[in-house]
């Protein structure tokens, strides 16, 4: 989940010049207070149980 949200501010947020520190952190501050207030959840569309099956000589099964 952190990956994903970092990648979206880098393209929302980051993906232009930003001539100093304190512009990168006015900004990037604000793109997460935005974010925090709208609220998006991730779906997920590789479930549990399909991990299991298509990853399964990958994980030994604990019994």
């Amino acid at each position: 989940m952190a990956a994903i949200a970092i990648n979206v501010m880098t393209r929302q947020c980051l993906a232009r010049r930003i001539p100093d520190r304190a512009t990168m952190e006015h900004k990037t501050k604000a793109w997460v207070d935005y974010r925090n207030e709208t609220a998006k959840p991730i779906n997920w569309q590789f479930k549990t149980e399909d991990a299991r099956i298509k990853l399964k000589s990958l994980y030994p099964s604990v019994q």
